[in-house]
């Protein structure tokens, strides 16, 4: 099996992860994931899309793709009889994980090794790397409450506001966390997840070490989010077009222009494939895997793709 390398964040990325580790050996799978959306909440470290891909991975994500199955919320409902603002739920263990994560970064253990040991002690086997082990924060600008972090925006705000701006702070001073470089230079396959390309793999791009790797890697296969046109959840269709990208297909070729080779488009789009002819070659094929089966399945007829 040929190594691969994921750029992953979010719920969608997650999932890809799923579909890639069910088929690939552990030793040859490396999930580079987003921390943009890193934020301290309740006095902790919450990394949120860290956790999702553990989690996801370890079999024990929640019915809706993050936080724990069946956790229970009884720190939440503590707070909220202190009138605490619990719009941001951590459930009791996913407490008890970042409380982990806090305590090991307070002492000075970088997010690369702290993430390595949630994943050991999950039970996980591929390789999770932060993007970074330094503080990069995506910060969005909106027309209603001008600029926010990026929970706040989508999470206690719920994604409405409309969006005039992005930046991902600290992006220019943060190096690749240590195995990231590696993992993309010596992949003989480049994956993009399935996630929002301005909010969640953009922070990532936005390393230019990183960039640089995946503009020199000879495949580099991205997968689109969208579903006619439109994400099935969440802002992404929005986002793109918000910050000039062209609508559709289109704008996620545009998003990752001058770093892939190849775009895969859900069936849904499959018309787009005719007006997207150039040097980047689109697939077409469904891109629906919310369920551990059609993830391994479509993971399958991805790494198959010449």
């Amino acid at each position: 099996m040929s190594r691969t390398t994921l750029l992953a964040g979010g719920v969608g990325g997650a999932r890809l992860a799923r579909g890639l580790a069910a088929i690939i050996p552990d030793e040859d799978l490396t999930i580079v994931v987003n921390v943009g959306d890193d934020e301290r909440i309740y006095g902790v470290h919450v990394a949120a899309d860290l956790d999702t891909v553990t989690y996801t991975l370890a079999g024990i994500e929640g019915p809706l793709g993050w936080g724990i199955v069946d956790d229970t919320f009884n720190v939440m409902a503590g707070l909220e009889t202190l009138e605490v603002d619990t719009s941001f739920r951590l459930g009791d263990r996913d407490l008890a994980l970042c409380l982990r994560r806090t305590q090991m970064l307070d002492d000075g253990v970088p997010l690369s090794m702290v993430t390595d040991e949630i994943r050991s002690a999950l039970g996980v086997g591929p390789t999770i790397l932060p993007a970074t082990d330094d503080e990069l924060r995506t910060r969005i600008n909106t027309v209603e409450a001008g600029w926010m972090a990026f929970q706040d925006y989508f999470v206690r705000r719920g994604h409405r506001d409309e969006v005039i701006g992005l930046e991902y702070a600290g992006s220019s001073e943060a190096l690749p966390a240590p195995g990231v470089i590696e993992a993309i230079t010596t992949a003989d396959t480049v994956l993009v997840a399935p996630s929002n390309p301005p909010l969640s793999i953009h922070p990532i791009l936005a390393i230019s070490a990183i960039r640089q790797a995946v503009a020199s890697a000879p495949k580099v296969i991205a997968v689109s989010p969208l579903f006619g046109g439109k994400a099935l959840k969440g802002p992404a269709d929005r986002v793109m077009a918000s910050i000039g990208l062209p609508a559709g297909s289109a704008g996620v070729l545009a998003a990752y222009s001058g770093l892939i080779s190849d775009l895969v488009i859900d069936t849904a789009d499959a018309a787009d494939a005719d007006t997207l002819a150039g040097e980047v070659r689109i697939h077409s094929t469904d891109t629906r895997f919310t369920q551990a089966e059609p993830a391994t399945r479509f993971a399958r007829w991805l790494l198959d793709l010449r």
